[in-house]
């Protein structure tokens, strides 16, 4: 896996601001009225356009999308929004504040509680991440022993 990103976008994500991010990187990056309509196709659903912008400027403030001007009327501009990280890179992002929430308790005995409640699959998860930091390290630091 590649290392983190250096942007970061802010991790908080409300229930529409992840399903109008979800949207953008199926598409590959759309417009308001991609994801409007693509909304609207479920017909128990009722969001305008004007709703569907507010979400795409408070992911942007979040540092989740970019805009680029597309076309320019006299009238109004049209805007593609694009994600400034992968949806890939948000897991990671996810997972690496997440990990960092665990080891921020600190304390060896409630890390220790916590993997004995683990089952088979997940200690064998934590060996394997334990023998690819292990391999990272001969890498980055060869002749050194753990």
């Amino acid at each position: 896996m590649s290392p983190l990103p250096r942007h970061r976008p802010q991790l908080s994500l409300g229930p529409l601001e992840a399903e109008i991010l979800a949207i953008v990187w199926a598409k590959g990056g759309a417009t308001v009225k991609d994801i409007h309509d693509h909304i609207l196709a479920d017909p128990d659903r009722d969001l305008t356009q004007a709703s569907v912008t507010t979400v795409l400027q408070r992911l942007a403030k979040k540092g989740w999308l970019r805009r680029e001007t597309i076309s320019q009327a006299r009238t109004r501009r049209l805007y593609r929004w694009q994600p400034t990280v992968s949806q890939q890179e948000a897991q990671a992002l996810t997972a690496h504040q997440q990990l960092q929430s665990f080891l921020a308790v600190g304390s060896p005995d409630i890390v220790a509680a916590f993997a004995d409640s683990l089952d088979r699959a997940e200690l064998d998860k934590l060996d394997a991440i334990a023998a690819r930091l292990r391999a990272l390290r001969q890498t980055r630091n060869p002749g050194e022993e753990d």
